[in-house]
């Protein structure tokens, strides 16, 4: 499967109480988009030491952000700025970890099955099967990932209602479909193969093409289309 920034004028006048709030207020005045990266990291670090300012802090993890092409960012990094220890670099590593896995950029791209993994393989490790929509754009990008039936041990019973829901509303041209198996098996069972079926049929019903139905493990997955089974 080969599935500018925003200029605001100044108004007349100089600056506005506003614009001289701090960040936390501005935030809760005028919303997260309109906060820069350097007054986000200020608030995701709380405050400075003796010495060496927030801003000063975040300016650096800033720093360190944009010269990280890696999705994750080391733990070790965040500590050798100076001003944060060991529990607030675990609550930045733990927050940007958080928002790589739940708001999944546009970077991610859906080319082959494989491409997938990265986005939803911290649901490998779940005891009970998650079975999960992944709305895709135009372009196979990723808009979102939403868990929609979580099941057994062995079985989740899913319909394709819960599976278009959220694409409908995310006017996603395609979706994929994915679920693992705490067993470690990834061989499709008999269920399996007849949800993708219904998917498969209620996706050309919908406009919303079926591209994939994955089944992972931490280790393996399982392509219903990479097996010719779709």
């Amino acid at each position: 499967m080969r599935y500018q920034e925003e200029v605001f004028e100044q108004p007349l006048g100089g600056v506005t109480g506003l614009e001289k709030a701090r960040p936390r207020e501005r935030l809760l005045l005028q919303g997260a988009g309109r906060l820069s990266d350097l007054d986000l990291a200020a608030l995701i670090i709380g405050s400075g030491i003796k010495g060496n300012s927030v801003d000063k802090i975040a300016e650096k993890l800033v720093q360190i952000l944009d010269q990280t092409s890696a999705p994750v960012i080391e733990v070790q990094a965040v500590r050798a700025i100076p001003g944060i220890g060991a529990a607030k670099a675990a609550q930045i590593c733990a927050a940007l970890e958080y928002a790589r896995r739940r708001l999944r950029p546009a970077e991610n791209r859906i080319r082959f099955p494989q491409d997938l993994l990265p986005v939803i393989r911290h649901y490998a490790d779940r005891r009970r099967e998650h079975f999960l929509s992944i709305s895709l754009n135009g372009a196979h990008e990723v808009i979102s990932v939403r868990v929609v039936s979580i099941g057994s041990v062995n079985r989740t019973i899913v319909h394709p209602r819960e599976v278009f829901c959220e694409p409908l509303q995310d006017r996603a041209t395609a979706v994929l479909a994915a679920h693992n198996h705490p067993s470690g098996n990834v061989d499709p069972s008999d269920e399996d193969r007849e949800i993708t079926v219904r998917l498969r049929q209620a996706g050309e019903t919908l406009g919303i093409s079926l591209l994939d139905h994955i089944i992972f493990t931490q280790n393996s997955y399982y392509s219903f289309l990479e097996h010719g089974a779709l």
